[in-house]
């Protein structure tokens, strides 16, 4: 066979690793919320001002980039767990798993596309019940720590 033949395939583990963990899901939740929180805080200068409102622009922009980014990471990371760690035995124990996952996938979206403080704060607290159902399925006591 040439190497012309050869197909390269790549994948994030569809294989058995079992590692998984909502802690990742929670810091791109955190970043959304904290750059919601820096936009609505932030100012907008004097349209007069042109390196004022240059400089607004550009901070705003930055932190809207950031958002939507650690929205995508976020939901990106709730569907791996959703849709690749909890499995049907665990709806038995967790009956509002499915609505749960689907309304914190939702308000992933709605933080991309709003600048809303209370939807962010709905997003952390949909990934907080995503981790009380994550690691009770583990059998384990793991508290609910943000890092901001």
């Amino acid at each position: 066979m040439s190497d012309e033949n050869i197909i390269e395939a790549e994948a994030h583990c569809d294989g058995p690793c079992g590692v998984y963990d909502p802690a990742s899901a929670r810091i791109a939740g955190e970043a959304v919320q904290s750059m919601t929180n820096k936009m609505l805080a932030l100012s907008c200068p004097s349209t007069d001002d042109g390196p004022a409102m240059a400089a607004y622009l550009n901070t705003m922009s930055r932190y809207a980039a950031i958002k939507e980014d650690e929205a995508q990471t976020c939901k990106d990371e709730l569907l791996v767990l959703w849709t690749d760690f909890f499995k049907p035995q665990h709806l038995e124990g967790n009956p509002g798993l499915h609505d749960t996952f689907w309304q914190a996938a939702k308000l992933c979206s709605a933080c991309k596309v709003e600048v809303s403080a209370v939807h962010a704060q709905e997003l952390m607290d949909a990934i907080e019940a995503i981790h009380s159902m994550f690691w009770g399925v583990k059998g384990r006591e793991i508290s609910w720590i943000r890092a901001s």
